[in-house]
């Protein structure tokens, strides 16, 4: 990397958007988990299951029981709140990315991209000193305060939201998306309880409206926020497309929201001046005698930066090593930014034999799972994998001789007719878990019989 370069991302800007950033991601993780927990989903999703999917290489990750469950849930608000009020901020930032992410790996039925891009965001903040203006450090110890820092503090998270967006787009570009308007011809026609726009969601043009301009807003949003001119114009349709996202997709949870204030780091340093200049003891910044963040060791900042762009860029794409249709097998699939790209739905049946196939056994797959659970396992080979280990694990107790497990599983993808989904002779607690492809999940063929 040459001077000129490395001089972009170390030359120091304002603090001011990563100060705006801090108290707006705080409150919305607050306002989120709050949420969650209102709700009676801490119990519901991480208390009351048998059985949890975990992450391949995570299985040490459990839930803590009833008790430890909300006190983790309760820790997590409080390091929120710390982190949006600037309070023992270093300490919060872990506590938050380290309990929020646990809680995220304990079942794998809970993912959703916003989770993922908040553990990320979360692992981001622990390094940058987002405490230096406006916080209650500061007003501990005032000798802390900085009003600038070095540009890649923000270029970092500016980057991060990049990757969301572009890589959304760009997972759109497919005949499914582009060509049959799927799944919005799905979904649509349950939105016609909609005031003023409802008439028209079992309109076809509605569908492929929605699809096209999904995709062309993903691909670039971006380019436009970077844009000094369009800039304002670019967030005016971020505000309407996901505010518009909240209201047809409610199940989307606080994704909108996130976004719609994460893309104010792509406005200038003045604009957030002024935005924090509506707070109650917020002091515009001085023009003359600025007090620089200055890192020690700042190279090995910037290799580490250099190397987190490339994981960000190569996992996405890891999809790519792997045969067959994604969206069918979905490896790789995950933490791969593509957001309600398919409508995908299964019923799954399971039978267990012992080895001499003379007792035989119909699960029923309601006394294992919640429905959250058996509906996201039963489109999902590798959770499907881990389910039928568990069956066979579960069984062996009850006193099945070396149980085998084989499931008759339907799946329907993108409004195709329901199809076969793994091949039915396979024992699938025989077959190993990991990270290579799933031979015995059947291939994908396409149909031209729409549902």
């Amino acid at each position: 990397m040459t001077a000129t370069n490395t001089g972009r991302f170390t030359k120091p800007v304002s603090i001011a958007p990563l100060v705006t950033f801090r108290i707006t991601f705080g409150l919305l993780m607050f306002v989120s988990l709050l949420r969650f927990w209102w709700r009676g989903w801490v119990t519901d999703v991480y208390v009351l299951p048998k059985f949890h999917f975990a992450y391949q290489g995570f299985e040490w990750v459990q839930p803590l029981g009833h008790t430890g469950m909300h006190a983790l849930f309760f820790t997590v608000l409080a390091a929120a709140l710390f982190i949006a009020a600037g309070f023992l901020y270093r300490w919060a930032a872990v506590v938050f990315f380290l309990g929020f992410t646990y809680i995220e790996l304990i079942d794998v039925t809970t993912y959703l991209n916003h989770y993922y891009f908040i553990s990320l965001v979360a692992f981001i903040m622990i390094w940058l000193p987002a405490n230096r203006r406006y916080s209650v450090d500061v007003w501990l110890k005032p000798e802390k305060e900085r009003t600038q820092l070095p540009a890649w503090c923000i270029q970092v998270l500016i980057f991060q939201i990049s990757v969301v967006y572009v890589f959304a787009g760009l997972a759109k570009i497919n005949s499914d998306w582009l060509l049959e308007a799927q799944p919005m011809r799905t979904w649509l026609p349950a939105k016609t309880h909609l005031p003023l726009v409802g008439r028209f969601m079992y309109e076809p043009w509605t569908a492929y409206l929605f699809s096209w301009f999904g995709a062309v807003y993903d691909l670039f949003i971006v380019f436009f926020l970077l844009n000094k001119r369009t800039r304002p114009y670019a967030y005016a349709v971020v505000l309407v497309f996901h505010i518009a996202t909240a209201i047809f997709f409610p199940g989307i949870g606080m994704f909108p929201y996130v976004m719609m204030t994460a893309s104010l780091l792509f406005f200038s340093a003045d604009f957030h001046e002024r935005l924090l200049g509506y707070l109650p003891g917020y002091s515009p910044k001085k023009r003359t005698g600025d007090k620089v963040y200055n890192y020690s060791g700042q190279q090995i900042f910037l290799a580490a930066f250099g190397i987190y762009v490339i994981l960000q860029v190569i996992i996405p794409l890891r999809f790519l090593l792997y045969p067959g249709h994604l969206f069918w097998h979905e490896e790789g699939y995950r933490f791969s930014w593509r957001v309600m790209l398919m409508e995908k739905a299964g019923t799954a049946y399971f039978t267990v034999k012992d080895q001499a196939h003379r007792e035989v056994y119909t699960v029923n797959n309601a006394e294992f799972l919640t429905p959250l659970q058996e509906k996201m396992m039963s489109t999902q080979p590798d959770l499907i994998l881990k389910y039928a280990h568990y069956l066979a694990s579960e069984y062996g107790k009850r006193g099945v001789n070396h149980p085998e497990v084989y499931g008759e599983i339907y799946v329907a993808l993108n409004g195709q007719r329901s199809r076969l989904f793994v091949d039915t002779l396979v024992n699938l607690a025989a077959q190993p878990l990991g990270w290579g492809h799933y031979q015995w999940v059947l291939p994908y063929k396409n149909s031209t019989n729409q549902q």
